[in-house]
């Protein structure tokens, strides 16, 4: 959001949104990894490595919207922020799908590797996969895909933390099924959530906020059931 955010400020094409977007994207994947390889690699110190950088980069997205133009740029930001469908436009869908099926394409093409992800490293080499060479293909992947996303439709969280979980929980633990049924539930998801939010009012509301109140007591309710089975942070 930042990277985008700050290109919109600077007034540039459209067409090189996407570069920024995915550039300070990374850049923020890149100083979650290194803090949390600092401190550990365990699932808690990644959840926290997360929430400092993402605190880091708000801070750095306050401060545009403080200095952009009130009277042009920064109403542009804010709706922007809020989440829509109804301002994309039909070259930039065309574009998105290139990267999607790109994206898409790759992650199922290292579905049975993935699923050796679950092992311990050594276990995964002696299986011939290089884990931290597979996870840095895929956090690529993921970071292209997601600033892609937020470039054209601005900010619509909760949906890419909501419908794997729900998929895993559907098929199994095997990404072959779970990427497919991600893809197509997510997809699914996100169009039921634009639609109500075009006929609940009279006026559109920001795709960005519905996500928000239907997705986190949604994420709160498939927690509660992975801790009811026995799960928990790692």
């Amino acid at each position: 959001a930042f990277g985008a955010a700050l290109a919109l400020l600077l007034g540039i094409p459209w067409y090189l949104v996407d570069a920024f977007a995915f550039g300070f994207g990374l850049l923020a994947v890149f100083l979650v990894v290194l803090v949390a390889r600092r401190f550990g690699n365990s699932v808690l110190v990644l959840v926290i490595s997360g929430i400092l950088v993402g605190s880091l980069f708000s801070a750095f997205l306050g401060m545009i919207k403080y200095v952009a133009d009130p009277l042009d740029v920064l109403p542009a930001i804010t709706f922007w922020l809020l989440g829509s469908l109804s301002g994309t436009r039909w070259d930039a869908v065309e574009k998105l799908l290139v990267v999607c099926v790109m994206g898409a394409g790759t992650l199922l093409l290292l579905r049975w590797r993935l699923n050796l992800l679950t092992l311990d490293e050594r276990e995964a080499a002696a299986l011939g996969v290089n884990a931290t060479r597979l996870r840095t293909r895929v956090i690529l992947v993921g970071t292209l895909l997601v600033a892609s996303a937020v470039s054209q439709a601005g900010m619509i969280g909760w949906i890419g933390l909501i419908t794997p979980h729900a998929a895993r929980a559907l098929t199994g633990p095997d990404h072959s099924r779970v990427l497919p049924a991600s893809m197509l539930m997510g997809a699914g998801f996100l169009v039921l959530l634009d639609l109500l939010s075009r006929t609940l009012m009279r006026s559109e509301i920001p795709l960005g906020i519905l996500t928000g109140i239907v997705g986190v007591p949604a994420f709160l309710l498939l927690f509660m059931r992975h801790l009811a089975r026995g799960g928990g942070w790692r």
